[in-house]
């Protein structure tokens, strides 16, 4: 007998976990689902340490290749191939080396006798939200219209983060380019200007002393900037891994003016068609949540997510409970409480999540249309007081001449 860890929930939706003893991963899930419990994963004991320690790691898949084999994978199966005989079929055609490793990992386990979704779950590598989507399928027994409704929210959550990157692209370029142009122009030209004007002992204006002495120093002390700089990004990344730092940055990223309210909007229309999409899949409202927050990986927002599934599990509404994060819009959660009041709430999220990545969508294009002219006037300002700055000498020289 082999011992499992059992994480199921209740016909109220409430989550429980708890380690049993059983032959077998099918029987013990079994053993639950007869007693009328959702059961959302089984996992052999010292199996789940490995997991875990493998989720801490943070490995994931290539999401549109992922996208992909879902795609052939769904094909296939309404076509009317057993899973197992789609499963094979995929593993040994797809083209990401590393996606057919875990494919396969998922092929022997299914084949050994574990349902689908813990065969996925195992691999730890797979989003949160595609395991429950699986797991929600086999209670179902429609398999393949859960998988589809999840096609339709990756492929949905793809176009809006490819759209606002897209958005994004063109001012980092700028930006990257204008600093360049600044620092060959303080490091470079500024300084062999400096050594003219002091072979030629000309008496320098303000202006021009000020550039050239920012010229020398920044000319003198430029590769231990940069070492200094490489090591402060290095120092930030690992610094930023740290789950407290997470939430420290998302709380500035929260307010960051103009950004921060863009950024805020994003988040809730992720969190509204991931709710949306289990919830229609027929997961319940806690374990959505739950789900909902580790699909985010938002440390901030997942911690708020954490108490309001203790609210909900209490007996608040999930309005109610959204409220006191402090977080979510009012906007937003006005909306979710008509859909529960009318009985339509994955439906009213689905419109919430529009409704955001749309005015996400408008935002950017609009402050995004004011910084590029903002760079371009910055760096035409800052070009011309060098330029003055160091011609005005050569200009006093030819009347001194004259």
């Amino acid at each position: 007998m082999a011992e499992f860890v059992l994480r199921y929930a209740d016909p109220r939706g409430q989550m429980h976990e708890q380690t049993t003893e059983a032959p077998s991963e099918r029987e013990a899930r079994e053993r639950l689902a007869h007693q009328g419990y959702l059961v959302y994963s089984v996992k052999a004991k010292d199996f789940s340490a490995r997991i875990s320690g493998v989720t801490h790691r943070r490995r994931t898949v290539n999401l549109e290749k992922f996208l992909i084999f879902n795609q052939q994978f769904v094909t296939l199966i309404r076509a009317g191939l057993p899973i197992l005989k789609s499963l094979d079929l995929l593993a040994d055609k797809l083209t990401d080396e590393k996606l057919s490793r875990y494919i396969k990992g998922v092929r022997d386990e299914v084949k050994t006798g574990v349902v689908l979704s813990d065969a996925f779950a195992h691999q730890g590598v797979f989003p949160s939200i595609y395991v429950t989507t699986i797991l929600a399928g086999e209670k179902s027994g429609s398999l393949v219209e859960v998988l589809d409704r999840y096609l339709t929210y990756q492929r949905l959550t793809l176009a809006v983060r490819k759209k606002v990157l897209v958005s994004l692209l063109y001012p980092s370029v700028l930006i990257v380019l204008v600093i360049c142009l600044i620092v060959f122009l303080v490091t470079y030209v500024v300084p062999n200007f400096a050594e003219l004007y002091n072979s030629m002992d000309a008496r320098l204006p303000a202006a021009t002393r000020m550039l050239i002495a920012v010229g020398t120093t920044a000319r003198t002390y430029v590769l231990a900037g940069l070492g200094a700089f490489i090591l402060a990004g290095v120092t930030f990344y690992f610094w930023s891994r740290r789950e407290s730092s997470q939430e420290t940055l998302d709380g500035v990223k929260m307010r960051v003016p103009l950004f921060g309210e863009i950024w805020t909007k994003y988040q809730v229309a992720q969190f509204s068609r991931v709710l949306s999409t289990l919830l229609i899949g027929g997961i319940p409202l806690v374990q959505g949540l739950e789900t909902a927050g580790k699909s985010l990986g938002t440390a901030l927002i997942k911690k708020a997510l954490d108490r309001v599934s203790v609210l909900v599990r209490e007996g608040k509404s999930l309005s109610q409970s959204l409220t006191t994060t402090g977080i979510f819009p009012d906007l937003a959660i006005d909306m979710m409480e008509v859909g529960e009041s009318t009985g339509a709430l994955p439906q009213m999220l689905n419109s919430v999540a529009e409704f955001y990545e749309e005015d996400v969508s408008t935002r950017m294009t609009a402050i995004l249309s004011l910084i590029e002219p903002a760079i371009m006037i910055f760096m035409g300002i800052f070009v011309a007081f060098v330029l003055v700055a160091l011609y005005l000498p050569i200009f006093s020289l030819a009347d001194s001449i004259r």
